[in-house]
């Protein structure tokens, strides 16, 4: 076999086994993208719940304030119903009063309604924390296997690249850029031996005379129905 055809068989060898590699690297990304999806869903859930007890608890201070206004405006009434004398202002003052009373505790009770909620999202954040934690303590351990197992295979993909680059080195540069278009043209080989009197890949008929002089040289011709490279078989 001709020289030539060696160092590209050589080459074509690493290059197949690189894009293994790589298909094996690029594996190992989906279960990692899967994990942070689950965390980052898992974080915006517990965001989420913070911001529920955020707005809870700013409308129990507005509350809890207005029933301080209104309880200093009940003691006010009922002070002036002590000096009111005349019956008509009596009316008045206790209408007043009766009033702020039920104000006081429509409002109370609304408080008392937030409180609760406000219990059970401090429960849903807490429980929301738990899970995060969990979470974040299960990948971790999965996190660390997959950072490994790609810690292997970029040691296994640079050894591999540094060997194509010494084939690299054997081919001839016309010939190597003709390779390197092809290849990345095509997710398969790109030289093939003639296989009888066509080409390897696509089975096209090879003229007589074309064969004659690939098998006489050892040259190596581009198929001019598929594209690959393809060389005689000695």
């Amino acid at each position: 076999m001709h020289p030539d055809v060696q160092a590209l068989l050589a080459l074509q060898s690493e290059d197949l086994a690189i894009r293994e590699i790589e298909a094996r690297r690029a594996g190992l990304e989906p279960r990692l993208r899967e994990m942070e999806r689950a965390r980052r869903a898992a974080g915006e859930a517990l965001a989420r719940a913070h911001e529920l007890v955020a707005a809870e608890e700013k409308a129990q201070r507005e509350l809890q304030a207005r029933i301080a206004q209104h309880k200093q405006l009940h003691e006010r009434n009922v002070a002036q119903l002590d000096t009111v004398r005349r019956m008509k202002e009596a009316t008045a003052a206790v209408a007043q009063v009766e009033q702020a009373r039920r104000m006081l505790a429509e409002e109370e009770s609304a408080l008392q309604a937030i409180t609760r909620r406000l219990t059970e999202l401090r429960g849903a954040v807490e429980a929301q924390e738990r899970a995060l934690l969990e979470l974040e303590e299960q990948q971790r351990v999965e996190r660390e296997a997959v950072a490994e197992a790609q810690r292997e295979v970029d040691a296994e993909l640079a050894t591999r690249r540094e060997a194509r680059a010494g084939s690299a080195r054997r081919i001839e540069r016309s010939l190597l850029q003709k390779y390197d278009r092809i290849r990345s043209a095509r997710t398969g080989g790109a030289v093939f031996p003639l296989r009888g009197p066509s080409c390897g890949h696509c089975d096209t008929s090879v003229p007589l005379q074309r064969r004659n002089v690939m098998a006489a040289r050892g040259s190596i011709e581009v198929c001019e129905t598929c594209g690959v490279l393809m060389y005689a078989v000695s």
